[in-house]
């Protein structure tokens, strides 16, 4: 996706959302999907087998799971 590209669809997007969006605020929407267009690139380049899983989801609060006996 190019810079024009990205822009264009930001520009469309917005339009469609009904958000309203000045020149440089629509610019810099459109520079941050562009970043995140060429991470998500990056991460489709990877092999990843069948046996491969994400990392378990991180919860602060949630005790293991034999410490959640009821009393």
């Amino acid at each position: 996706m190019n810079e024009a590209q990205a822009l264009n669809y930001v520009q469309a997007s917005a339009t469609a959302l009904g958000l309203t969006l000045d020149a440089a605020r629509a610019q810099r929407v459109a520079a941050h999907l562009q970043r995140t267009a060429a991470l998500a690139a990056q991460l489709e380049q990877l092999a990843l087998d069948v046996d491969d899983e994400p990392a378990e989801i991180y919860h602060p609060q949630r005790r293991p799971p034999e410490q959640m006996s009821a009393p």
